[in-house]
């Protein structure tokens, strides 16, 4: 069975590198190049413009050419993972992936360059060579004493940032690791000792860093294959090793580990034997980080060591020390203030805010991706996961400032701040749409209501909310299983503390909740014993009435249920003649931009009155996100070419809009192409009233519209902020199930606008 499952990832692996297209990388225009005009821009004669301007200033080339956003990736294929010399072409698919990491994770361009030098001094001039056409190298699997010596002449000779990520990268992450399991066991690190094994690169670059956090030398114990490293050994020595020997009479690592307070591994398997660990201080730090198989497996340690804190370089256990923790992120903020170097205090900064963000509450689109495991800080979550969204504005914005603190940053970046958000917006692609409505909710502390209180994403929501906004959630369910789940997800929000809870099944509140809902639905054939029933089981509803009475602002609801079910209570209590629903918008946010899709889910068939109002709706609701709506009303007829239902309810509810003057752009019917493509229009209709792009589509029918934003969320990779429910005052919002701990933050903050605003 072992056999056939190896075969069965073998081949997969091999298929996935091989297709739809050989290997894992391309290379993509980011100017146009679709006439003559600009192909004399991007090539001769415009482009002699750009070389002038850099032979003038060459700081100028992070102007004109992506230089400052590229990164070398460069092996001689002499140390490849646990693959060892496989030479520079075999190690071509490794760096490929190193690239795909770099793009991924911090939007950075990246070259894998292969070279058929062993020669380590011949390696570097190589490299130095390299220094026009990036903004930063990263050294990668050159085996030891090698590499040390690239490295070094590397950083001395170039004025880009050169970094030997098996070394640095490891102990980045390494020290982070260390610096958490010492808080977790209560200790420090200048009163530890430590015994480790390995003895090359990444073993020597993470000693050299748990000395800069700390450690004294006299503290650390390193053996290699071939024992104790100690004063006088000539065996397999180099100047690396020698800066860590001993002056002693001990010689193995059975000698050395007793009351070892943390053992650091970078070795082989089975090097550490439980009886080691047994003898090693009360909770012993396993660091063993042997791939793929650690120097002693997690289990061993806990039946000699129950409470010890492990970690290894695996992702099937607990605490993997994963360098892409590190790499793509301290490159990006080395690179966005042109650094010169990564310095040690670039390196300890890097250290710090991965160790930070592991102890602050987990992220909500972390623990979506990794579902089921421990997020809580602790001893099995001593390090961030690798797709923690937080990294990617956390760790680069430490790592700028310390270059500019440090005195190595050749752009220094203005505020900060600034830069910190816009790197989270490159992540989460609804932050800088959403950053008006988000300033326009901090005019006032708005009370929302939650109805799915118990919902993960929903508490996770909650904990985002008291951290980033002013606005006071409400949730309505069980106090003991919303206290439950806040512990067990690792939120530090508690109920009746941070925010209020409405209990379903005993409230105070009760009998006045039903009484009102019975009031309201008393000629509609609801009894008592119903509206009794209702409020006990029904948390849309309880949540509408709390908005009804004034005890809540605006209600939340429908991350599980049909939007219609939810709809039907949102409507029962809360609609009146001056508010009725009259759309659902959904922003779609895509590659080159947002685009809004009306109406997604309240009309199935909407009359040409209904259709003006969801326009006017719409563009009232665009305006939010400071843009200037563009309306397009959407069907299969184009300008008055077919007399069909849609075409004909689309052309009177533009008449009944040209009755009025109008604040903002509407033109139609059209179909979707000639909506999204002004050329095409303007062939279509010469004196159309739109000028550009729309970014409103309007649909006659409900299904349409639906089906367009599913397939711009699921096959376009559209960002959905809503929908968004029109019409009720901002009283209320109905999600859908699919919605995300991030998709309710904006959403609240879109109901937390108030009214005054919101119009």
């Amino acid at each position: 069975m072992a056999d056939n499952s190896n075969e069965t990832l073998r081949q997969a692996a091999l298929t996935y590198h091989e297709f739809p297209k050989p290997g894992k990388l391309e290379i993509r225009a980011t100017k146009p190049l679709a006439n003559g005009r600009d192909l004399a821009r991007a090539y001769s004669p415009g482009v002699a413009e750009a070389c002038l301007e850099i032979k003038a200033n060459p700081a100028d080339a992070s102007r004109y050419t992506s230089r400052a956003n590229q990164v070398a990736v460069v092996t001689n294929g002499t140390a490849v993972l646990g693959l060892g010399n496989i030479g520079a072409l075999a190690a071509k698919p490794v760096m490929e992936g190193k690239a795909v990491l770099f793009k991924k994770f911090a939007n950075i361009d990246c070259f894998d360059i292969e070279l058929n030098e062993q020669d380590p001094e011949k390696l570097a001039e190589i490299v130095c060579a390299l220094e026009p056409s990036f903004g930063a190298i990263n050294l990668e699997d050159i085996k030891a004493p090698d590499c040390f010596i690239v490295e070094k002449i590397c950083r001395e000779r170039m004025n880009i940032p050169v970094f030997h990520d098996d070394q640095h990268g490891t102990a980045i992450v390494v020290g982070a690791a260390a610096t958490n399991a010492l808080h977790v066991a209560g200790k420090s690190f200048e009163d530890i000792k430590i015994v480790s094994t390995g003895g090359g690169a990444a073993g020597i670059a993470c000693l050299n860093l748990l000395l800069k956090l700390g450690v004294k030398r006299e503290n650390i114990w390193l053996c290699d294959i071939h024992g104790l490293v100690y004063e006088g050994r000539t065996e397999d020595m180099n100047p690396q090793k020698a800066a860590f020997a001993q002056k002693t009479d001990l010689r193995t690592l059975d000698d050395v580990v007793e009351g070892a307070d943390l053992f650091l591994g970078l070795s082989g398997a089975g090097v550490l034997k439980p009886e080691h660990v047994a003898r090693m201080s009360e909770r012993p730090i396993i660091l063993a980080l042997a791939n793929p198989m650690p120097e002693i497996m997690p289990d061993e340690v806990r039946k000699v060591a129950p409470k010890a804190i492990i970690a290894t370089g695996r992702s099937d256990f607990p605490n993997q020390v994963n360098n892409v923790l590190c790499f793509p992120f301290i490159f990006r903020g080395a690179l966005d203030v042109g650094a010169t170097d990564i310095n040690d205090a670039m390196q300890i900064a890097c250290v710090e805010a991965i160790a930070e963000l592991a102890r602050a509450t987990t992220s909500a689109e972390a623990a979506a991706a990794y579902q089921g495991e421990p997020m809580n800080f602790g001893p099995d979550y001593l390090i961030p996961k690798p797709f923690d969204p937080r990294l990617s504005s956390v760790v680069p914005t430490a790592v700028a400032k310390a270059a500019m603190d440090s005195g190595v940053a050749a752009r220094p970046i203005e505020d900060l701040h600034a830069y910190a958000a816009n790197l989270q917006a490159s992540v989460f692609k609804s932050a800088l749409l959403m950053r008006p409505v988000f300033e326009a909710a901090a005019t006032a502390a708005r009370r929302i209501v939650f109805a799915e209180g118990e919902d993960e994403r929903v508490l996770r929501a909650a904990q985002a909310i008291l951290e980033e906004t002013t606005e006071l959630p409400i949730l309505i369910g069980r106090p003991d299983v919303i206290a439950a789940r806040c512990e067990r997800i690792g939120l530090e929000i508690r109920p009746d503390k941070d925010f209020s809870i409405v209990n379903p099944e005993r409230d105070h509140r009760y009998r006045d909740y039903w009484a009102t809902y019975h009031d309201i639905m008393k000629r509609r054939g609801v009894t008592p014993d119903l509206a009794k029933a209702i409020m006990r089981t029904n948390t849309t509803a309880i949540g509408a009435i709390m908005v009804y009475r004034e005890e809540a602002d605006s209600l939340i609801c429908g991350t599980f249920g049909e939007y219609r079910w939810h709809l039907n209570y949102v409507t029962q209590v809360l609609g009146d003649a001056e508010h009725h629903p009259h759309g659902a918008l959904s922003m779609m946010i895509l590659e080159d931009g947002p685009l809004f899709i009306a109406d997604t889910h309240v009309r199935i068939r909407p009359t040409p009155e209904e259709l003006a109002e969801t326009a006017i709706g719409a563009a009232r609701h665009v305006k939010r996100f400071g843009l200037v709506p563009s309306v397009a009303f959407c069907s299969q007829s184009q300008f008055g070419n077919q007399g069909s239902d849609s075409g004909n309810r689309l052309r009177e509810a533009l008449s009944i809009l040209d009755r009025e003057p109008r604040n903002f752009c509407y033109e139609g019917e059209m179909n979707l192409d000639a909506a999204l493509d002004p050329d095409l229009r303007q062939r279509l209709l010469p004196d159309n009233r739109m000028e550009g792009s729309a970014n409103v589509l309007l649909f006659s029918n409900g299904d349409t519209a639906s089906g367009v934003r599913n397939i711009l969320k699921m096959k376009a990779g559209g960002l959905e902020v809503g929908p968004i429910l029109m019409g009720m005052g901002n009283r209320a919002h109905i999600v859908t199930p699919s919605i995300t701990a991030r998709g309710l933050l904006n959403m609240a903050a879109i109901a937390g606008t108030p009214v005054a605003h919101y119009g």
